[in-house]
């Protein structure tokens, strides 16, 4: 929660033991990397979780449009509700390591490719293609990080909302067409 609240950087491991009601040599005892290993370890349990509560609320709804529109709106409620200061567990640090640790550069990486494999096989329910389904499934990722961005500077969650509606329309033009249609 300190990592993706408020970065890498600005989250001290003294902190982390405050807020942990842990001792402070604790850290060391189960991350003998120290800092790097525990933010490691968080990055890759919590971009595994937030994976699989995205796509259980994807599921939550059978239409797929309407499970977009749904997903980010629940998406906007909730960060409206933190005060827009929870927005995904790993964007915060992904934007600020990229160039500065390769260790956590490739853990992010590998939590967004693992997000991405998932929505590529979610979209693949619905269109045939896989080239297609994998590109929706990187538009839906980057519009989630990108919508979290504005919604967080602007303290609005309308972003994550356009966002939504946006992915809706995609995947409806992704999809062949239907005698329903």
């Amino acid at each position: 929660m300190l990592f993706r609240r408020h970065g890498y950087a600005a989250t001290g491991l003294k902190r982390i033991a405050a807020e942990a009601d842990a001792p402070f040599g604790s850290i060391y005892h189960f991350f003998p990397g120290g800092k790097q290993q525990l933010a490691e370890d968080a990055i890759r349990t919590s971009g595994t979780e937030y994976g699989r509560m995205v796509l259980a609320l994807l599921d939550s709804v059978p239409d797929p449009m309407e499970s977009l529109v749904h997903a980010f709106e629940a998406a906007a409620n909730d960060l409206a509700a933190a005060d827009y200061a929870d927005a995904c567990p790993i964007g915060t640090v992904a934007l600020e390591v990229a160039g500065s640790d390769e260790v956590l550069r490739v853990a992010t990486a590998e939590v967004f490719e693992e997000w991405v494999d998932a929505a590529t096989r979610w979209f693949g329910r619905w269109v045939a293609e896989p080239e297609r389904a994998r590109s929706l499934a990187y538009s839906m990722v980057m519009m989630l990080e990108g919508a979290f961005m504005l919604s967080r500077a602007a303290r609005d969650p309308e972003p994550l909302r356009v966002a939504g509606r946006s992915m809706a329309e995609l995947l409806r033009t992704a999809r062949p067409r239907t005698s329903e249609d």
